[in-house]
């Protein structure tokens, strides 16, 4: 098992527009899967939990392969 954390903690903006926060990530404890856990910066803020490989997998739209998440630093968004 490696325990090196394979995503940068931070802020990230989701594709549609919206703005998370990535707290950590941590494994699934029967498939050791890497999970990123982050909070989004609107609404309840509650924790969520996302495989890494759906977090950093690119997207299309309007037939172009963006980041679902891209990376934007250790400060929060205004």
């Amino acid at each position: 098992m490696n325990s090196t954390t394979p995503i940068k903690p931070g802020y990230y903006q989701h594709y549609k527009g919206g703005y998370y926060q990535v707290i950590d990530c941590a494994l699934h404890s029967e498939t050791e899967e890497w999970l990123v856990i982050y909070r989004p910066l609107y609404g309840e803020q509650g924790l969520w939990a996302r495989p890494l490989t759906m977090f950093t997998e690119n997207v299309t739209i309007v037939d172009e392969l963006i980041p679902r998440f891209q990376y934007i630093g250790q400060t929060k968004p205004n």
